[in-house]
């Protein structure tokens, strides 16, 4: 019989790693796995990904395109990621895992955000197109419930860092490596998380 669909549990607090980005002397993203740096989960989770796809749909691989449901369950309703962005740490460890083929088959995706303080996790469910189709509307509620509201993200961190950062440099022409502390040439530096950590070549070497 053939197989059209799939199941993938993992247990955890779900994490993201679209605010993440450490790039080589050449340009190049890399995820390093153990370098002892608080970067090295999300390359961690990426594998425990892989991992818990492979156990709980063993043999299995869906080489056509797909619809997914997504239902991500965090601790707090106040501090998590950002839903939209979870899902490239997501579906790059389903595709490592060997269940799809690339994550390009995902045609249609719904996302659904959740709050299970004792049980934090993510539940993904892969559906074949050629034996589903996906039906959706929107309904307006009979009783309002009260409004879930958001506030403009906070600067203060990175105005806090740059302040930082400028005050301990010796040479204002140059950058100071987060690591080390040691001003840096324009050609030497090494950035990540969107450029707000600054590492030197010598001390990007050292974490591999």
């Amino acid at each position: 019989m053939k197989q059209n669909y799939a199941k993938i549990v993992v247990q955890g607090s779900p994490i993201t790693k679209s605010n993440f980005k450490l790039s080589n002397a050449k340009g190049r993203a890399i995820l390093p796995y153990n370098s002892g740096k608080y970067h090295d989960r999300y390359a961690i989770y990426e594998e425990e990904i892989a991992y818990e796809a492979r156990s709980q749909n063993p043999g299995l691989t869906l080489k056509e395109s797909l619809i997914a449901l997504l239902k991500v369950y965090y601790k707090s309703q106040k501090r998590h990621p950002d839903t939209t962005n979870i899902t490239k740490s997501i579906f790059d460890g389903i595709e490592k895992s060997g269940l799809i083929i690339n994550d390009a088959q995902i045609r249609r995706l719904i996302i659904e955000e959740f709050y299970d303080k004792e049980n934090p996790r993510f539940e993904l469910e892969l559906f074949c197109e050629s034996d589903y189709e996906m039906n959706f509307k929107i309904c307006r509620k009979e009783l309002s419930s009260k409004p879930i509201n958001y506030s403009p993200p906070s600067n203060k961190k990175f105005a806090k860092y740059k302040a930082n950062n400028i005050k301990s440099q010796p040479d204002q022409n140059k950058m100071c490596c987060n690591i080390c502390g040691k001003p840096i040439n324009n050609n030497d530096i090494i950035t990540a998380n969107k450029g707000s950590l600054i590492i030197c070549k010598e001390c990007f070497k050292n974490l591999f």
